[in-house]
């Protein structure tokens, strides 16, 4: 092998040429068949647009292109910095697979692959070849991950099809097969040319009159009263009512241009490609194989193999900050010994490879986002201010989709797809550290085509958020996820029993894994700490959630909170109600708890995930006099909750005040003294279904609330309880997860909350045309709780959200939120189910249709007859408590 690669490199350092100064050129001829650009005299940066867009590659092209098909054409203008298509596009790859990791991603790429052929169709030039793909397994946890793949393509219009390593080499005789154990073959999948997409997007959408100008840097970006107001360029400044940064591994520079700054959490990696002189004989309808495990792709480019991939430890490019202007500048030498380890995989694969005359090494900057997800969407920080970047090596695959998307939130304010895993609004200011995300991404690429195993967590930019009790968690045993930066305990298991750690400075955590898509290895530990919340007492940190203060003056809180919430809010003091924030289509922006304070103050706990989100969505609806306050006091308080049939009794032995129900009943909340500590906010509820409490406590007085509960709670068997445990009991429970099973599409009356929404409280709440004209109509889909049976879940591959939901052996939907019922001692999916007709068209789904189904749930190509419920069971217990039942019934008569 050795000596293989060496004659490669050899024939590789020899042969290398300044091919973007070729390419460069042909984009200098392209471009000047343009209509218009800088360089025509006639054209002059015009003193006001409707939109302007930062960014000639394909992703601007294609915002420039669905723009100019909704009319907007004369009313648009692009500026790119230097030449059309001189970013990541020239270089860039041009593979287009539709199987993406979210139902949104695929539905964009499905979109883009439609443009692409469309386009051709019309004889207009973007490269489009319907080659197919293939991807290889060479080992057994692939094959279960295409497996998983195969079982979702009903849901998700995708043709694939798992195969041999003997049909693998039917499909494509150059690969060496002696190590697959099989592959999936998905037939529509394709390549393009980004270049040709790029310009034919741009040349289409000049001749509805887009206006593009070269040579032209964006300098400044404008806003006045937290709105979009002009850019200012080297070439003059526009008026314009909408800006679309889509300036690709420049975005986050971008992003600082304006005052304040929009965060665009971007870094670019080195990327590379491999390019031969032309092969003898070589299929021009070769498909592009992943070698997923090889971390390698491979494509026919014009009688050329084009060789590329994702190393697990990828090398950033410009780490102080500063990204050259300069084209030529962007040009990265080569670096082979980086690149040897992916030159070993490619040369194993391809063994003919190694025969092959090499004609350059290409070194390209692509970037990367710190979850390895596009960024799209309205930037939090200024309105009408868009975002289509960090789209990781596979541009051409989104721009389409992407483009579409962006001009419709433009237009019309919302999409016709659910976007919220790729929004912006995900990342907090952190995320945007420059150092964080050079760190971040020697990480992030390898990701590409690493196994996607459940919960999968980073190991580079931790112990970024963490609570005051933080080490006591560590020392008693935690194992960390991380959610928003913060540091959140998964599970908890001893020093003998945890063989992954992570060094950091003096100290070592460990962080949490699963690596199997079968029964995890935290599945006994969890198994205890879920006894203890059901039993005993479970003590978990919540201080991740987000936590936010409002108020007024006067009742002006009252009003707006009334207004944003489909739930009446307008409670005694001391209550906590329970509320969805819902759009103009009656979908959630927002899930979260209220607890009023003061008759002008509430405090607001959302989930972890919805900080940047939900304070965004407050203040675009904040009053327009001040007179509503917001504060995020998510890191003032550090919170705990204890939850079991035990938790009244030790909170008794810590404060003065009667527990009792009749003086604290459930879903209420009192400010307490507990231990020496003053002040802390206690809710009497615990987000499980369990009895307990949670303690809102400030910082400095966390450790010593935290130890007074571990010490009086020995008595009681206390036990740390992390994150998997709370989950497992939400699950069986049937509680809904925002960002897992409710969306920005998703509406109270089809997840079972339609008590929660008061429409005779007298307020036009935001949503509620749309709920009383879909509770009119009927909904088209219902959330329901599906329970396993037939499965063994110490040898059956698991389910973990995703899966294909089968009702009288039709499909029927799809599961979210999945998870181990301990108490039931079966697999738990929660999804939605629908009654699609002969055409697969959505009709109205009743009780009765639900109910009166046999269900199936297909988990990685076995189906499992499954129990369908619409409630929440009333779960077995081994000790009776009157005190539980209580609770259960006053949650029960909430929801009449």
């Amino acid at each position: 092998m050795w000596k293989r690669s060496k004659l490669l490199y050899d024939r590789c350092a020899s042969q290398k040429s300044k091919v973007f100064s070729r390419n460069h050129k042909t984009a200098e001829v392209v471009t000047k068949l343009a209509n218009a650009t800088s360089e025509d005299s006639e054209y002059v940066l015009p003193k006001e647009a409707r939109v302007v867009i930062c960014g000639g590659g394909v992703m601007g092209g294609a915002v420039a292109y669905h723009l100019s098909l909704i009319g907007l054409g004369p009313e648009t203008v692009l500026v790119e910095s230097a030449r059309l298509g001189g970013g990541t596009t020239w270089h860039a790859s041009g593979l287009v697979g539709a199987f993406k990791p979210s139902l949104a991603q695929v539905k964009l790429t499905q979109d883009s692959i439609a443009l692409y052929q469309e386009l051709e169709k019309k004889g207009l030039s973007t490269g489009w070849k319907q080659c197919g793909s293939l991807s290889l397994a060479r080992t057994r946890d692939r094959m279960v991950s295409f497996r998983r793949m195969k079982a979702q393509s009903v849901s998700r219009d995708i043709e694939c099809h798992l195969v041999s390593p003997e049909e693998i080499q039917d499909l494509c005789p150059l690969l060496h097969i002696g190590d697959l154990v099989g592959g999936l073959w998905i037939p529509n999948d394709g390549v393009g040319d980004p270049y040709q997409i790029c310009l034919t997007l741009i040349q289409e959408a000049q001749q509805r009159g887009v206006t593009v100008f070269e040579n032209c840097a964006v300098t400044k970006v404008v806003n006045q009263d937290g709105q979009v107001k002009a850019v200012e360029t080297t070439n003059g400044t526009i008026a314009c009512q909408h800006f679309v940064n889509c300036a690709g591994f420049w975005a986050r520079n971008v992003g600082k241009l304006s005052e304040p700054y929009v965060k665009v959490p971007l870094h670019p990696v080195e990327h590379y490609y491999l390019h031969t002189k032309p092969i003898a004989n070589l299929d021009p309808m070769t498909p592009v194989i992943r070698d997923l495990d090889g971390y390698t792709y491979f494509r026919e480019n014009n009688g050329r193999l084009l060789a590329g991939g994702f190393e697990p430890v990828a090398k950033p490019a410009f780490e102080d900050g500063m990204i050259p202007e300069n084209t030529d500048e962007r040009f990265l030498p080569e670096d082979w010994d980086h690149f040897h380890i992916l030159l070993e995989q490619m040369l194993h694969r391809i063994p003919s490879l190694g025969n092959a005359v090499l004609e350059r090494l290409c070194n390209g900057p692509e970037a990367f986002s710190p979850d390895c997800r596009w960024i799209v969407g309205e930037a939090p920080e200024i309105r009408n201010y868009y975002i289509a970047a960090g789209m990781k090596t596979v541009g051409i695959s989104a721009a389409g989709g992407v483009g579409r998307a962006t001009a419709e939130l433009i237009v019309n304010g919302s999409t016709s797809l659910d976007m919220y895993e790729l929004d912006v609004s995900r990342f907090l200011g952190l995320h945007n550290n420059r150092k964080f995300l050079r760190d971040r991404v020697r990480e992030v690429p390898g990701m590409h085509y690493a196994l996607q195993y459940p919960h999968l967590e980073f190991k580079t930019g931790r112990n970024l958020r963490m609570s005051p009790i933080y080490p006591k968690l560590r020392d008693a045993g935690a194992v960390f996820g991380q959610v928003m930066g913060y540091e959140r305990p998964s599970w908890f298991q001893s020093d003998d029993d945890c063989d992954l750690e992570f060094p950091d400075g003096f100290q070592r955590y460990k962080i949490a894994y699963t690596n199997t898509f079968g029964k995890p290895p935290w599945f006994d530990a969890v198994a205890q700490e879920y006894g203890a919340c059901r039993e005993a007492i479970g003590l978990s940190d919540y201080s991740s959630f987000t936590k936010i203060d409002l108020w007024s003056n006067d009742m002006e809180v009252v009003d707006l909170l009334q207004y944003l919430c489909s739930n009446d809010v307008d409670v005694p003091v001391g209550s906590i109600i329970h509320t969805g924030m819902q759009n103009y289509r009656g979908g959630y922006e927002n899930d979260c708890s209220l607890a009023r304070i003061a008759p002008n103050h509430y405090m607001m706990i959302a989930p972890t995930i919805q900080q940047t989100r939900c304070k965004n969505w407050i203040h675009r609806h904040l009053p327009a006099d001040g007179s509503v306050a917001v504060s995020d006091v998510t890191s003032a308080y550090t919170a705990i909750c204890i939850m079991g049939p035990a938790t009244r009794k030790l909170l008794t032995e810590l404060t003065d005040v009667d527990l009792n129900p009749k003086n604290f009943p459930f879903f209420t909340f009192k400010e307490l003294d507990v231990g020496l500590a003053n002040g802390i906010r206690t809710m009497n509820l615990t987000h499980t279904g369990e009895l307990g409490y949670v303690l809102y406590i400030p910082n400095e007085f966390a450790l010593h609330v935290y130890t007074r509960l571990i010490d009086a709670g020995a008595k009681y068997e206390v036990k740390h309880a992390g994150y998997y445990a709370t989950r497992a009991l939400r699950v069986e429970k049937f509680y809904a997860f925002w960002g897992q099973d409710l969306d920005t599409f998703t509406t109270p009356l089809e997840c079972g909350r339609s008590w929660r929404v008061k429409f005779d409280k007298g307020v036009d709440f935001i949503g509620r045309d749309a709920l009383l004209r879909q509770r009119e109509q009927g909904v088209q889909r219902k959330y329901v709780q599906l329970l396993l049976n037939d499965h063994d879940p110490e040898f059956d591959t698991w389910s973990w959200g995703g899966e294909p939901i089968y009702r009288d052996g039709k499909y029927c939907g799809m599961t979210t939120t999945t998870g181990y019922g301990f108490t039931f001692k079966k697999q738990v999916c929660l999804g939605f189910v629908q009654n699609l007709d002969s055409k697969g068209q959505p009709q109205e789904v009743t009780n009765e249709y639900v109910l009166s189904g046999d269900y199936e749930v297909n988990v990685a190509g076995i189906m499992y007859p499954a129990k369908c419920h619409l409630h929440s069971p009333n779960l077995p217990t081994k000790f009776p408590d009157k005190e539980r039942d209580a609770y259960h019934a006053t949650r029960d008569q909430q929801s009449l």
